[in-house]
């Protein structure tokens, strides 16, 4: 099935099937972020309010904050289809606030709305005034994907269609969906990269209004492309780059499926890469749909060496199988928001992840434990369901254990855990699901290198997600995870050897 099929009428079907029944109303007044006593809601990730959400669409910068817009289907619940865009505003990227409905469903003929992208038109090149937010956007009337002009002269809380006809039309090709428009400064012009199968279309405009094909970049073998991105930055040394990225699913090769990128030289009408394999944002199981965006300034100019990446914490194979649907009323998270730098490293230049800095504004407790040396197993007398550890895992490279890592979300009596670690004897890095409540799915693995004998580690752990931030953050793995109520403890282990978990740290986090 395709992924629009999937949203279409399954929330109440899927509540049914989890025969679990709901408990009070569907969080019909949550805040985006909730700080409450819900059972099952992450405690400083992003959680839709009520019913359903999927794709992020980029967030843009309008009079100081951050707006968010994402798909949301307010009747899922009941059994109904379609998406809205709904809004959510931040200044810190940790903290967000619900703002409601801004692009409602089912306004005209042209039916729902689906993934896109938003600019602040500030030069009013597509004739709705300066500082217009305009919205292009995928709507398939009869099937037939294209895509739409909105536009809004609010601040971007409420749109209205500019027209009934599609300003990008459907060439009569089956795919041609999620528009990302970003503004070309060298050539003064528009550029909207368009997903279409296994290429990325390219088309420039002026006006926003009225686009021509310019070129297309073409990728056969990961899978379909969508959710496409392209952007500019500067690297750690100096040297500018652009980067191309889209949603794509490598795991028929062993890949992941999730935020596929390479970085190049951008023409304006084509990309050319500097590597012929695709470099991942993430290589967990479940961030997918990213997108990028522009760190500000405090003068309110973008900052071209700091990129912010959001991604939807769920994937297509199994997106109705959650249990918030009966505990909470509502089926849909975010990932962490990532702040993203790109660096240069041995195989050239990648983007770097690490959580947002305002995290550590949301510290309610600390627990510094020092060096922690480790021949077997040891329990940890924390028990949280929302926290970030660090550390980093140390070993005599001469005698090295088979296997560094820890057991979180571990249920009191031992057995339900998501394992994280290093498996030397591999060797690669990992994130082990499948002793705990999944969707689907068991273990995600990145190589590592043995004879350093170390690895520095961050782990976010938020209810519903277990995120893996490796080394100098390159490697990602985001994964969804569903522990019982209780599944709060920590153990450490080292199999077949000693290691010292050094300078380990726990902050238990909370956004009220």
């Amino acid at each position: 099935m395709s992924r629009r099929s999937l949203v279409t009428g399954a929330g109440a079907a899927a509540v049914a099937a989890l025969a679990v029944p709901l408990t009070g109303s569907p969080a019909e007044a949550a805040p985006a972020t909730n700080g409450g006593r819900m059972r099952q809601r992450p405690e400083f990730h992003l959680s839709v309010p009520d019913n359903w959400k999927n794709d992020p669409q980029r967030p843009i910068y309008v009079n100081g904050e951050y707006l968010y817009y994402y798909l949301y289907n307010g009747d899922y619940l009941a059994g109904g289809g379609g998406t809205s865009w709904r809004l959510a505003t931040t200044r810190d990227h940790v903290s967000f606030r619900d703002r409601g409905v801004a692009i409602p469903k089912f306004t005209n003929a042209n039916g729902d709305c689906w993934s896109g992208s938003l600019v602040v038109d500030e030069e009013n090149t597509a004739g709705y005034g300066r500082g217009a937010v305009i919205a292009i956007v995928t709507r398939a009337p009869e099937g037939r994907q294209a895509q739409y002009l909105w536009y809004s002269t609010d601040g971007g809380r409420g749109f209205r269609p500019g027209g009934t006809a599609p300003v990008l039309p459907n060439p009569g090709v089956p795919d041609f969906r999620d528009p990302k428009v970003v503004w070309d400064a060298e050539r003064r012009r528009w550029i909207l990269v368009n997903a279409e199968g296994h290429r990325l279309g390219f088309y420039a405009s002026s006006d926003l209004r009225s686009w021509a094909r310019v070129g297309e970049f073409v990728r056969t073998d990961i899978g379909l492309l969508e959710c496409p991105d392209l952007f500019r930055m500067t690297a750690d040394d100096g040297s500018a780059h652009w980067v191309l990225g889209t949603s794509a699913n490598g795991k028929g090769r062993g890949l992941p499926a999730t935020y596929a990128y390479w970085t190049g030289t951008f023409d304006g009408a084509s990309f050319a890469t500097d590597h012929d394999e695709p470099h991942w944002l993430d290589w967990g199981f479940d961030f997918y749909g990213a997108v990028t965006y522009p760190d500000h300034l405090a003068s309110g100019g973008e900052n071209p060496a700091l990129r912010r990446a959001i991604g939807w914490a769920n994937f297509w194979d199994y997106p109705h199988n959650t249990p918030t649907l009966a505990t909470d009323g509502y089926n849909g998270d975010d990932m962490i928001v990532r702040e993203l730098r790109l660096i240069r490293t041995g195989s050239g230049y990648q983007l770097a992840s690490r959580p947002p800095a305002a995290l550590a504004s949301y510290v309610t407790r600390t627990h510094r434990l020092g060096d922690v040396r480790v021949q077997g197993t040891r329990d940890l007398t924390i028990r949280s369901g929302a926290y970030d550890l660090s550390c980093e895992l140390v070993w005599d490279p001469s005698t090295p254990p088979s296997n560094i890592g820890l057991e979180l979300c571990r249920a009191p009596g031992g057995g339900r855990h998501v394992a994280v670690g290093a498996y030397l004897r591999g060797p690669f890095s990992y994130v082990n699901r499948r002793p705990t409540i999944n969707p689907t799915g068991g273990e995600s693995q990145t190589p590592i290198d043995p004879s350093t004998g170390r690895l520095s580690i961050r782990v976010l752990v938020d209810r519903t997600s277990v995120e893996l931030f490796v080394g100098d953050g390159t490697v990602v793995h985001s994964h969804r995870v569903f522990p019982l109520e209780g599944d709060d403890g920590i153990r450490l282990y080292a199999n077949d050897g000693e290691a010292t978990f050094r300078g380990l740290t726990v902050r238990e986090l909370r956004v009220r």
